[in-house]
């Protein structure tokens, strides 16, 4: 008997990730992927005329087993891999591309999706199950229902080819970023880098049985060499390293794939009328267009730019007035920029850290969570855990109602991607009146505890954790019908609009208060700190932007145009970055060899939608500043109109239920110093 084809017997369903084996996947993905085959076949070959319930509502809840078994496997596959994961990735995903495939190409379900779809006006639907229908014919449509047989034949052999090519690029990343070590033996050369940053890599090298010091291209060891270390040459090599991921002449290289993909993903827009892979992207988006996208990018980039040159020169003189750099190199920005903003503030992560305990911080969000939405956070430990480092959670509303499951994974580790993100292992959703409560998982790169300390964070860490906790509410929050509307479900430019406006409450002396306690002693944060702090948030916050549109102009420069003259990746970067670049160039590296949002996540034509949600974030908080950062009118409505909501309706829609308005750049351009 398979365990993960099983309902789980476990407490609350979670997943017995104890019990699960690596050899239990494989079978396991092909029983799931049988069983929801014989769901759709059910629905298609059933001979009541199609209505709502029997068709679209079935769709949705159909493949409960797949979802289960995908949901573990695949959060594994990002956050504890190792090389026998990674081989049942490369063999299930084809099977996955193909079963979708298999699903929006059937040309009798589709009949009768289109047969609802075509009188929904007669229906009387409510405005989730409309939104539902909607996207159930799109994914068809959009999937090339509505193609004749030899071009829906391209079609799936395109879409395989993807798959492959997505995850190959993201292997690639992965095995350079492991392969690179910076092996420091000499003192000397640590000068510049504060206590924490030496005995992680102490600790490192340790476990690969080195003498010395290592340092690696995960954040939480990178970010601080490139920040603190004095030693530019080493700094350089180090930024080279990283800088050089998928673009080294070796069987990691990423160069050919990335041209592949983005000829590909045209090719796939094109077969369906698209006039670029952007076009089919953005109509189901906020944006909209490409169009839209490109003219909301140059115009912050019109407001951003005067303000990022003026920055670029300070530091460049700062530089050169320092230590005599005639030439700022990419090397050196996060490392004079910290210097210049402990000049100026007079405030460095060093001084911040020891009042940033990771376990005073998650629970600084936990009393946020409870004094915004009502909600309570308490450590259990009778739910099974993937490795030793996880901590699970059971959250409940005030009147003691269970709400969801929460797992927390903060430290970094040989089989875990870098980065942070939320993911799910179960949603939440509505069936036979039973309200089945999500799964919610927040998985980080932190530094790990010592011998000495306990984890404390940056600045910038207690963001990322606020940021990715937010993305938490929207998924423990949801409160929808349908599995495939609820929590993060939504449009790909609404969906960081939770997770960013969270991070609004670490620049606020109240919500500071709850959690920025001294490790050792106890004591508050100080308030001059709190206003440097907060008078430090906009601190070359023009470069900061400039390199955020520069990202989203590469984006939509490989996907908003014909790439097929394109054969020279780096050569094609240059053009790109025409408009926003401030430091030289640096031959040796390219960024889309690695950036691994646009190849391997689900960004591509999509990356301006940090910034979109940063509109939405900074205009959305405004309301919270009027009316009182912790006032319950507002956080209830916000939970009732965008948290609890999900994909359910337009955002636009939600959102001006919430606001009472559209949107306006003016918050975001006054909160970052740009107005």
């Amino acid at each position: 008997m398979n365990i993960l084809t099983q309902k789980f017997t476990t407490k609350h369903d979670t997943a017995p990730f104890t019990q699960i084996k690596n050899d239990d996947f494989s079978p396991a993905f092909k029983e799931g992927i049988a069983s929801a085959k014989a769901e759709i076949d059910a629905i298609v070959n059933a001979t009541e005329t199609p209505t709502f319930e029997n068709t679209i509502a079935a769709m949705s809840y159909s493949g409960a087993m797949l979802d289960r078994i995908s949901n573990v496997f695949f959060n594994l596959h990002s956050a504890e891999t190792n090389d026998e994961i990674q081989q049942i990735a490369q063999e299930v995903s084809p099977l996955l591309s193909e079963f979708s495939n298999d699903i929006r190409l059937n040309a009798a379900l589709f009949e009768k999706v289109k047969a609802i779809y075509d009188r929904k006006e007669t229906l009387n639907l409510t405005a989730e199950q409309e939104t539902l229908l909607d996207k159930q014919y799109k994914s068809f449509s959009r999937n090339g229902a509505n193609l004749p047989e030899e071009k829906k034949t391209t079609l799936r052999a395109l879409d395989m080819e993807l798959s492959k090519l997505s995850l190959e690029f993201g292997e690639n990343v992965l095995a350079e970023t492991n392969a690179f070590q910076l092996h420091v033996t000499d003192e000397k050369d640590l000068s510049g880098l504060p206590e924490g940053a030496i005995e992680g890599a102490r600790e490192i090298a340790k476990s690969v049985e080195k003498e010395g010091w290592v340092f690696t291209l995960d954040y939480p060891s990178y970010i601080p060499f490139m920040t603190y270390a004095d030693n530019r040459e080493l700094r350089k090599k180090l930024a080279l390293a990283f800088g050089s991921k998928g673009f080294q002449k070796n069987k990691h290289n990423n160069q050919e794939i990335v041209l592949k993909i983005v000829k590909l993903r045209h090719e796939r827009a094109q077969l369906l009328g698209y006039n670029s892979y952007a076009n089919f992207v953005l109509e189901e988006r906020m944006a909209e267009s490409p169009e839209k996208v490109h003219s909301f990018l140059n115009d912050l980039l019109e407001k951003a730019k005067p303000a990022a040159e003026k920055e670029f020169k300070q530091l460049t003189d700062f530089a050169r007035d320092l230590d005599g750099i005639d030439q700022l190199e990419k090397w050196d920005g996060a490392y004079y920029s910290e210097k210049l903003k402990q000049q100026l503030f007079n405030l460095d992560d060093e001084k911040l850290k020891p009042y940033f305990q990771l376990e005073k911080v998650l629970n600084g969000a936990f009393t946020i969570a409870g004094k915004l939405y009502g909600l309570t956070f308490k450590e259990v430990h009778d739910i099974e855990k993937y490795h030793d480092d996880v901590t699970t959670y059971e959250v409940k509303d005030e009147n003691g109602n269970f709400i969801a499951i929460f797992y927390a994974d903060f430290f970094p580790r040989k089989g875990k991607r870098n980065g942070a993100w939320m993911t799910s292992y179960k949603s939440q959703y509505v069936k036979d009146d039973k309200n089945e409560r999500p799964h919610i998982s927040i998985v980080c790169n932190f530094t790990k505890p010592t011998e000495t300390k306990p984890s404390l964070l940056t600045f910038n860490e207690v963001t990322t954790l606020f940021h990715e906790f937010g993305h938490a509410l929207h998924g423990m929050l949801a409160n929808t019908t349908y599995p495939s509307l609820s929590g993060t479900s939504v449009y790909w430019d609404f969906v960081e609009l939770p997770s960013q406006i969270m991070e609004n409450w670490c620049y606020e002396p109240e919500a500071l208060a709850l959690f920025a306690n001294h490790y050792k002693t106890g004591e508050m944060i100080p308030m001059e700190y709190i206003q440097k702090i907060k008078e430090s948030a906009s601190f070359q916050e023009g470069m900061a932007t400039l390199r955020q549109l520069s990202f989203g102009m590469l984006d939509m420069g490989w996907h908003s145009k014909n790439p097929n003259n394109i054969n020279d990746v780096k050569a094609f970067e240059l053009e790109q970055f025409a408009n926003t670049q401030l430091y030289p160039d640096v031959p040796e590296n390219a960024m889309s060899t690695a950036f691994s949002h646009i190849f391997q996540g689900g960004y591509a034509s999509g990356y301006y939608s940090y910034k979109w949600a940063e509109v939405l974030d900074a205009d959305a908080f405004e309301l919270f500043r009027e009316k009182g950062i912790f006032d319950t009118e507002t956080a209830t409505s916000f939970k009732d109109n965008v948290l609890s909501k999900g994909g359910t309706e337009h955002p636009m829609k939600l959102y001006k239920r919430f606001r009472g308005q559209e949107p306006k750049p003016e918050a975001l351009l006054k909160r970052a110093g740009l107005l």
